[in-house]
């Protein structure tokens, strides 16, 4: 069958490698260089795109016909692209919920052609590497990423020539490079990942030999790029004061900014001040500056902060504390920063640190018994990518006794009456999973039933995200006749199926959801939170509904009854069943209200049709015997 590569298809960089003589190794290319920068540059003169580091160059001096971190846009549409995105990113193109392009010598080029032509270039270097043809991967994303982020990834890597094996958890992939595998029962571990564009936090624990994920939290637009366009705002700002030109009005003059505050950045990560220079900005200025650590750190301390809250979450989903973790593991090339390890160390109440050439030192030596290790022996940089080959190895049958299971982030459902939603697939629910539910008609003689799939957090459906609507059709038949099964399977990549049938005569329809939460991405992150804060209204919603439904039903049957046997009832009975009547429709006549009141006068209405319900019945006998040929 071939090998199969790991690839993990960074923001910032991209790298590829696989198992050899069960040794995981990261694969070079032609310079001997293990990092390709994910950055693409496309000639307008028509040549074939250059990709890498001779991209990254050629970016400074043509910046109009280079892309670079395009995985933040991949399976977005252009109305989830926020103002200062597109500041950033001038070439971003598209209106409304059409998909994401790039305009560059008058095509527009899609996210997943650009990370097609970076899989190429990773896929060209192995197969130098290893002299032979490889045509199969294990890429590996977000966790956070959302179906139609994780489809459009599958669909990048088909158009660089590859079968995608599997889409994979960034996460999980690093824990496996760390050899958090062969730690004892029952070990737990954070994963905290931060990119260059996206982080995730979660927590895995190790299990009869199961390496299960319990939770995961994250934003897919929150990483170094965010600091370095901090960094360039602040050196824009000090080059326009001493007297320079405006660079955020120059998309050359930017570019160069932009690449002098990405190196300070790494820079400092060793060393406690950086100079900065940049000449000829302007025909008669030149631009000098000290960058210290401590104004890095000011000015990124917000940003890394906003990573604590999906930490918070993260353990509160997977019902852990700190102490009961065994170690944090830090993953993505941002975590060299000292401020994050510092950050880390404090909220996880980790191991003591110390400075050692500038650089933040922890090891067994400093774990203690409470409070779990910072362990940062792997590279941060290409964990991701020795997991995703780990994981390539074991699918194809190279390594044995490692099992790997991820979670759904969100709960998965349907609408169903009165705008609720019912949850079919809970949130961190591990996969791959299928799970299903027996649903029926409302209204009598239906044609056809609306499958309107969601995903979220909250009771009513109008607060939670559509993924997609499709109908099924079905014979016409009294309400509550009608039986519809509709079943949900995520996949081993994240993927998620919805099988709709009718049971009666078997016609079901299999939708595949290309466009999973078509929302901005940054609301992603305050769906738990919305649905904490709103847990008692929310609930108090559903209470109403529920019970408005079933008020509303009796309300119909008892008006039915009425207007059929009201001729036979005593009077003053009659007049009970009317006032009881009115007090359940005067509740009724309120689009909201106070459930624990309306259940109560449906209670007293209940009560007061005994006689009626009772003459239907004899009624309805008498009929039977009759047609029986029993009485006359």
């Amino acid at each position: 069958m071939g090998r199969i590569l790991g690839i993990d298809l960074g923001t910032t960089n991209s790298l590829v490698a696989m198992v050899d003589s069960g040794i995981p190794l990261v694969l070079a290319d032609a310079e001997g260089q293990r990092l390709t920068p994910s950055v693409v540059h496309i000639p307008s003169d028509g040549s074939p795109p250059v990709v890498g580091r001779r991209a990254s160059h050629v970016r400074l001096l043509k910046p109009a016909e280079t892309v670079y971190s395009i995985k933040r846009f991949i399976g977005r549409r252009a109305s989830e692209i926020t103002p200062e995105e597109r500041a950033v990113n001038y070439l971003l193109r598209g209106e409304g919920a059409g998909p994401v392009t790039v305009e560059i010598a008058g095509r527009a080029w899609t996210p997943e052609e650009i990370s097609a032509e970076i899989l190429k270039k990773l896929k060209r270097d192995a197969e130098a590497a290893l002299g032979e043809t490889v045509t199969r991967a294990v890429i590996t994303v977000p966790a956070y990423f959302n179906d139609a982020q994780r489809n459009a990834t599958k669909k990048a890597g088909e158009l660089a020539g590859l079968i995608v094996e599997r889409i994979i958890n960034e996460p999980t992939a690093a824990a496996l490079a760390y050899g958090l595998n062969r730690l004892k029962e029952n070990s737990r571990i954070a994963v905290y990942d931060l990119g260059g564009g996206t982080f995730d936090l979660s927590i895995l624990e190790l299990r009869e030999g199961v390496f299960q994920v319990l939770a995961t939290n994250g934003n897919t637009r929150l990483g170094g790029d965010d600091i370095d366009a901090r960094i360039t705002q602040f050196l824009s700002r000090q080059i326009l004061n001493s007297g320079g030109p405006d660079a955020q009005s120059d998309p050359l003059l930017i570019a160069r900014v932009r690449e002098a505050a990405e190196d300070a950045k790494i820079r400092l990560s060793r060393e406690t001040d950086v100079e900065i220079s940049l000449p000829f900005l302007a025909p008669t200025f030149s631009f000098n500056y000290k960058l210290t650590r401590a104004r890095l750190e000011d000015l990124s301390r917000d940003i890394i902060q906003r990573t604590r809250a999906h930490c918070l979450r993260s353990l509160a989903d997977a019902r852990v504390e700190p102490k009961d973790l065994d170690q944090v593991i830090l993953v993505g090339g941002q975590t060299r920063m000292p401020l994050v390890r510092q950050l880390v160390s404090e909220w996880f109440d980790c191991a003591e640190f110390e400075e050692t050439r500038g650089n933040v030192r922890l090891g067994a030596e400093y774990h203690r018994d409470k409070g779990p290790q910072l362990n940062t022996s792997q590279n941060p940089d290409e964990a991701v990518a020795l997991g995703a080959a780990i994981q390539a190895e074991i699918l194809s049958g190279g390594l044995q006794n490692v099992l790997l299971l991820d979670v759904a982030p969100l709960s998965l459902g349907i609408e169903t009456f009165g705008g609720l939603m019912n949850v079919i697939i809970p949130r961190n629910s591990t996969i791959p999973v299928k799970a299903g539910e027996m649903f029926t008609t409302a209204v009598d003689n239906q044609r056809s039933v609306l499958i309107h799939v969601l995903q979220g957090e909250r009771e009513r459906a109008k607060d939670n995200w559509s993924l997609g609507k499709f109908t099924l059709d079905f014979d016409p038949a009294p309400k509550g006749v009608p039986r519809v099964g509709v079943q949900f399977e995520i996949d081993a990549n994240g993927i998620l199926h919805v099988l709709a049938r009718d049971t009666n005569t078997g016609q079901q329809k299999i939708v595949e959801m290309k466009s999973a939460v078509d929302v901005d991405d940054a609301a992603v992150q305050q769906m738990v939170e919305e649905s904490v804060e709103h847990a008692f209204e929310d609930m108090a919603a559903r209470q109403w509904i529920e019970a408005r439904w079933r008020a509303q039903e009796t309300v119909a049957a008892t008006r039915k009854g009425l207007a059929q046997y009201s001729g036979e009832l005593e009077a003053p009975i009659q007049e009970q069943i009317e006032r009881a009547l009115k007090a359940v429709e005067e509740l009724l006549s309120h689009e909201s209200g106070n459930a624990k009141q309306l259940k109560q006068a449906h209670a007293a209405l209940d009560e007061a049709t005994k006689p009626l319900a009772d003459l239907m019945m004899d009624r309805a006998m008498e009929a039977l015997l009759k047609k029986r040929g029993i009485i006359q």
